[in-house]
C-alpha cells in the first residue's frame, strides 16, 4: 500500500509541473462546449396518440362460416414494420419535406432524417400507440406526424385486402389443377370400367363371391333339372301304360301347343327387372354417358336376346315331344291328363337344360376371370382411391375459397379493425430537446477529463524525476550522490503567486460552468410556469 501510495505521489508531483497546459486545454474545452450547447438548436416535438379496437360484434356472429384472423398480432406486426423506406418516402412526400431537396444526396439524407426522427410506442395491452415526430420547426414535426397516422390507418386496410385478394387467386389456381385432375381421373376409371365390363362387379361383389354365388345357382339348377327329368319320365311310364286304353292324338297336339304359348323364362325376367330398376335409379343421379349407365344398359341388352333365344329353344322343344307315345285313340279325360302333364314337364326339362348350360358357361367364365380378378380389382381400387382423394381436396378447395370470400366481405363491412385517434397531432410548443443542463454538466466534465489527460500526458512525454530512489529504477545505476537545491524565500513567495493564480484559473473554470448551468435552470422554471 505505502509503495502505491508513493507511486501515485510521483505521478501527481510530474502532473503538478505541467498544470498550465493541462488548465489551458480545459478551459478551451469548457469554452468549445459551453459555445457548442447553447448553439444546438432547438428540437419540437410533436405527437398523435391512436387507439386500435380489435374487437368486432360481427366476427363471433361469423364464426364458423369465415376465417377469423389474430387482428391484434396483425395490428402489431404493422406498428413494426411501418417504418420501411417505401413508407418513409411516401411520408415525406406527404409532409412536403423533399421541396427543398435538389439532388439525390439530400433526397437520401432527408429520408435518413426522417426515419431516424421517426418513433413508434406501444402501450401493450391497451392496444394504443404513440407516434411521434421530432423536428427543428413544430410545423414541421406536425404535419410528418399526420401524414403518419394516415399512412398507419391505409396500411391495415390495404394488407388486408391484399392479403384475401392473394389467398382468392391462389385456392382458384389450385381449384383448376384439381379440375384438371379429376376430368383425368373420371376418364381414367371410365376407360377402366369399358375395358374390364364383362368384369364388373354386380351388387358389390367382388370375382370370388360371384364365383360362389354362381356354383350355387349352378348346383340348384342341376338339382332341378334332375327332378324334372324323373318327373318326365314318370310321366312318360303313366303314358305308355294308358297307351291301350287309346289316346287322342288331336288333344295332345293342342295342350302341346297351350303349353307351348305359356313358356316362360322367370329367372331372367327377374334380372331383367332388377337391371331396369337399378338404370332407373343411376339416371336418376347421372347422365347418360356415365360409365355405370353405360354398363347396365349393356347387360340388359344382352339379357334380353339371351331371352329370346332360351323362348325359341324352349319352344321347339315343346313342339318335338314325341306324340306317338300317346296311342292313336283315347279320348278320355285321364289321357287328355297325362298328355298334358308330359307336355309340361317336357317343356320344363328343356327350360332346366337351357339353365343348367347357362350356368354352367358362365361359371366357367368366372373361374377364368379368377385368374385375372385380383389385378383388376386392385386397378379398380387404385383408380377410386385417386378419384376420391381429388375430389375430397377439391370440395375442400371449394369451401375454402367460400370462406376467404365471405372473410373478404366481412373484412370491408366491418375493417380489420377501428382506428381511433384519441389525440389529434399536436406539436409541443415548448422544445423537448436538446437538454442542456445535461449537455453543460457534460462539456464541464469533458474539460476537466481533457485537462487532466493532457498534464498526465505531458509528463509521461517529458518526464521529471522528484526523488533520488525514482530515478534509480527507472535509470537502473547507481547514485553516487544528490545535490539539493536550496529554496529562498523569494523562491516560496513565488510559488504561492503561482499557486493562487492556477486556484483562480480553476476556479474560474467551475464558476463559468455553475453560472451557465444556473441560468439554464432558471430560464427551464421559467418556461415551465
Amino acid at each position: 500500500m505505502e509503495l502505491l501510495m508513493g507511486q501515485l505521489l510521483i505521478v501527481v508531483r510530474r502532473m503538478w509541473k505541467y498544470r498550465w497546459i493541462g488548465l489551458v486545454v480545459a478551459w478551451v474545452t469548457g469554452v468549445v462546449g459551453s459555445v457548442v450547447v447553447f448553439a444546438l438548436p432547438d428540437r419540437y416535438e410533436a405527437s398523435a396518440r391512436i387507439y386500435v379496437d380489435t374487437q368486432s360484434i360481427l366476427k363471433p356472429l361469423m364464426s364458423g362460416l369465415a376465417v377469423q384472423p389474430n387482428v391484434e398480432q396483425q395490428v402489431t406486426m404493422l406498428s413494426r414494420t411501418l417504418i420501411s423506406r417505401p413508407n418513409v418516402e411516401k411520408l415525406v412526400r406527404m409532409a412536403d419535406l423533399d421541396l427543398k431537396n435538389q439532388s439525390k444526396a439530400q433526397q437520401e439524407a432527408t429520408i435518413e432524417t426522417v426515419t431516424s426522427n421517426l418513433s413508434i410506442q406501444s402501450s401493450g395491452r391497451d392496444n394504443l400507440y404513440i407516434l411521434g415526430y421530432r423536428d427543428s420547426d413544430p410545423e414541421t414535426a406536425k404535419r410528418v406526424v399526420q401524414a403518419l397516422v394516415s399512412i398507419f390507418v391505409e396500411s391495415s386496410l390495404g394488407q388486408t385486402r391484399q392479403g384475401t385478394s392473394t389467398a382468392t387467386t391462389f385456392i382458384n389456381e389450385q381449384i383448376k389443377a384439381y379440375e384438371a385432375k379429376l376430368e383425368e381421373a373420371e376418364a381414367r376409371l371410365k376407360e377402366f370400367r369399358l375395358k374390364n365390363l364383362s368384369n364388373a362387379a354386380n351388387d358389390g361383389k367382388d370375382s370370388a363371391a360371384r364365383l360362389a354365388e354362381l356354383g350355387t345357382q349352378l348346383e340348384r339348377a342341376r338339382l332341378e333339372y334332375r327332378e324334372a327329368v324323373n318327373a318326365r319320365d314318370a310321366a312318360k311310364a303313366q303314358l305308355e301304360a294308358e297307351r291301350t286304353r287309346g289316346g287322342a292324338q288331336t288333344t295332345t297336339q293342342s295342350l302341346m301347343q297351350e303349353s307351348n304359348a305359356n313358356v316362360s323364362t322367370p329367372e331372367l325376367d327377374a334380372r331383367l327387372a332388377e337391371y331396369r330398376r337399378n338404370l332407373d335409379a343411376l339416371l336418376q343421379r347421372y347422365t347418360d354417358q356415365h360409365p355405370d349407365i353405360i354398363a347396365t344398359r349393356k347387360l340388359i341388352k344382352d339379357l334380353e336376346e339371351q331371352r329370346k333365344k332360351e323362348l325359341a329353344e324352349l319352344r321347339k322343344a315343346a313342339m318335338n315331344v314325341p306324340t306317338a307315345s300317346v296311342g292313336q285313340a283315347g279320348g278320355s279325360i285321364a289321357m287328355q291328363e297325362m298328355v298334358r302333364i308330359l307336355a309340361t314337364t317336357e317343356v320344363q326339362v328343356a327350360s332346366l337344360r337351357a339353365r343348367v348350360d347357362e350356368y354352367s358357361g358362365r361359371y366357367s367364365q368366372a373361374l377364368a376371370a379368377m385368374k385375372t380378378a385380383p389385378q383388376v380389382e386392385a386397378e379398380a381400387a387404385q383408380l377410386n382411391r385417386d378419384y376420391a382423394i381429388h375430389k375430397r381436396n377439391y370440395e375442400d378447395l371449394v369451401q375454402r375459397r367460400e370462406q376467404a370470400s365471405i372473410s373478404g366481405e366481412l373484412d370491408v363491412a366491418s375493417g380489420v379493425a377501428d382506428f381511433r385517434v384519441i389525440d389529434p397531432p399536436r406539436a409541443n410548443p415548448k422544445p423537448v430537446a436538446p437538454n442542456r443542463l445535461l449537455l453543460l454538466a457534460g462539456a464541464m466534465a469533458a474539460a476537466l477529463g481533457v485537462g487532466l489527460f493532457t498534464t498526465f500526458a505531458a509528463s509521461q512525454l517529458r518526464p521529471v524525476f522528484h526523488d533520488a530512489n525514482d530515478l534509480r529504477a527507472r535509470v537502473e545505476l547507481p547514485i553516487l550522490g544528490v545535490v539539493t537545491r536550496l529554496v529562498t524565500d523569494a523562491d516560496r513567495a513565488r510559488q504561492r503567486v503561482e499557486l493562487i493564480r492556477f486556484s483562480a484559473g480553476a476556479g474560474g473554470l467551475l464558476v463559468m460552468f455553475a453560472v451557465a448551468l444556473t441560468v439554464l435552470a432558471v430560464q427551464l422554471s421559467r418556461q415551465v410556469v
